[in-house]
């Protein structure tokens, strides 16, 4: 039984960290920056889903921008122990996909 597309991806994961590694492309500051063109983007994403998973569904929600997925990289984020009012509790784990496309390509409207 195959999974639908947005039961894999489930959002954008937009962090300060994320907003560098997707501007990485765009820089020329120095020598070794300037080897990152191709666009990185990071998603949240099913904790059971694999690589090739999140690859294929990207490309199908990307259909309309004929993206091309180069390689996919996850990470788990494990809960962590919050105490709120002297209550201990646990933030939510997740799992993380850092999805490297071809170069040129782009998700976002603008170039």
């Amino acid at each position: 039984m195959r999974k639908h597309a947005y039961s894999i991806i489930k959002s954008r994961y937009m962090t300060e960290k994320s907003a560098m590694l997707q501007n990485l492309k765009n820089a020329s500051s120095n020598k070794c920056v300037r080897k990152c063109v191709s666009p990185k983007y990071v998603f949240l994403v099913d904790p059971k889903a694999t690589k090739i998973e999140i690859a294929r569904a990207l490309e199908e929600i990307y259909a309309e921008k004929k993206v091309k997925v180069v390689s996919v990289n996850t990470i788990r984020v494990k809960p962590k122990q919050r105490v709120v009012r002297g209550n201990v509790g646990y933030k939510h784990g997740f799992k993380k996909a850092i999805v490297t496309l071809e170069e040129g390509d782009n998700l976002d409207d603008q170039s």
